[in-house]
């Protein structure tokens, strides 16, 4: 049996992020993401059986390495300026036996600012992917309202994880419940996100 010790030794670095904003929706936000990409995303703290997803390789080294320009988190980021309360970020470095974080509500930092919005667009795509789901099963003229959602999210260049809305897209495309400007935009998003994955191979 190997010891606990060396189990933690062991263990993949990690990144952390965690938001607290109470009165904004989502009033609390956890995501974490290990160096083989694997990503969970809770909203809050008590769930048991978060969402869960892999980061293509490019996301993935992009945001461990703008965590190493800020050392993993072992200096302060807040600015100490006087601005609006933006809710309480951390961030959180693990590795092992070794784990650093920082609070902030505003940084000047431009690495702190590029991981922070990694973190924020994580988030919006698991809202975005939430919301279909939900429409798909429970409201399903609000499946067109939904895709628009998404689609816009695609092309703006802030979806994170495309791969986890090709079954649900597919889904779309081959039912002939849903609209059919809603199948439309589906397969030609499926199609998108399918090349743009192909390319990063």
């Amino acid at each position: 049996m190997i010891p606990i010790l060396l189990l933690v030794a062991f263990a993949d670095p990690r990144l952390m992020f965690l938001k607290s904003f109470p009165g904004s929706d989502p009033a609390y936000v956890e995501i974490s993401v290990d160096s083989s990409g694997a990503v969970t995303y809770k909203e809050d703290p008590n769930d048991d059986d978060p969402d869960t997803f892999h980061l293509d390789a490019a996301s993935k080294n992009e945001m461990f390495d703008l965590a190493g320009r800020l050392d993993h988190f072992s200096h302060p980021l807040e600015s100490g300026l006087k601005v609006a309360r933006m809710g309480e970020k951390t961030f959180r470095w693990q590795n092992g036996s070794e784990e650093h974080e920082q609070k902030f509500n505003y940084s000047l930092d431009e690495n702190a600012h590029a991981l922070q919005d990694w973190f924020e667009r994580i988030s919006e795509s698991e809202r975005l992917l939430a919301t279909l789901k939900r429409t798909m099963h429970h409201d399903r003229l609000g499946v067109n309202d939904a895709v628009i959602a998404i689609d816009d999210s695609w092309t703006h260049q802030r979806l994170v994880g495309s791969g986890q809305f090709l079954p649900l897209l597919d889904q779309i495309v081959n039912s002939q419940t849903y609209m059919n400007i809603s199948r439309d935009r589906a397969a030609r998003m499926a199609a998108e996100m399918r090349a743009a994955a192909a390319r990063s191979q």
